[in-house]
């Protein structure tokens, strides 16, 4: 991995296979991750490798951080030769991004708004906004039983962040879809 100094953090995703990424705190660093990085280190291990590597200093890192966070979610080369990608604010805001295809692809995400600036007084958190499973831990929230909707606080998040979940089942308007084999930039604090 190169590490330079910019002004935002930028992870580019330039192989296939499926990962998580979690990003708890980000520096202002742009990250370049290659194939031939990560051949040994496929699927979920993969994934906690690189979440590791950019968590706190000193954090368990089988935790992987904790909220609120801003998540940048992706399956690479899924159903029908497609990429599966999306941000989650299921667990929170804690750092703007910008999820998009360098190639391929026209249809990139964003999720910029200062939330942690309009953040509701109950979901204030240092360093970001909760979502409100986090805080009140109910199913009207956390959607425990998989039957729930959206709620005013998931309507804050997706008021300032069209593109992102906003609360768990919120599919249909979260999920979005390239062709396998596209490449993609994901800038934090664009």
């Amino acid at each position: 991995m190169s590490l330079l100094i910019a002004h935002h953090a930028v992870l580019h995703i330039l192989w296939m296979s499926t990962l998580y990424f979690v990003a708890s705190t980000v520096n202002a660093a742009t990250f370049n991750i290659r194939k031939q990085m990560s051949l040994h280190c496929l699927g979920s291990r993969c994934a906690r490798r690189w979440q590791t590597a950019w968590q706190r200093p000193n954090m368990d890192p089988k935790r992987y951080g904790q909220p609120p966070n801003t998540l940048a979610e992706y399956a690479l080369n899924q159903f029908n030769n497609l990429d599966y990608f999306d941000i989650s604010l299921v667990d929170g805001f804690n750092v703007p991004m910008n999820f998009s295809p360098t190639s391929g692809c026209a249809r990139g995400i964003r999720c910029t708004a200062d939330i942690n600036g309009q953040c509701p007084a109950q979901l204030r958190a240092p360093g970001g906004c909760n979502n409100p499973c986090t805080v009140f831990k109910t199913d009207q929230y956390c959607c425990n039983s998989g039957n729930c909707g959206p709620t005013a606080y998931s309507r804050f998040f997706k008021n300032h962040c069209k593109d992102a979940y906003s609360y768990p089942k919120d599919d249909a308007t979260s999920t979005f879809t390239c062709p396998g084999g596209t490449n993609y930039r994901v800038v934090f604090c664009p």
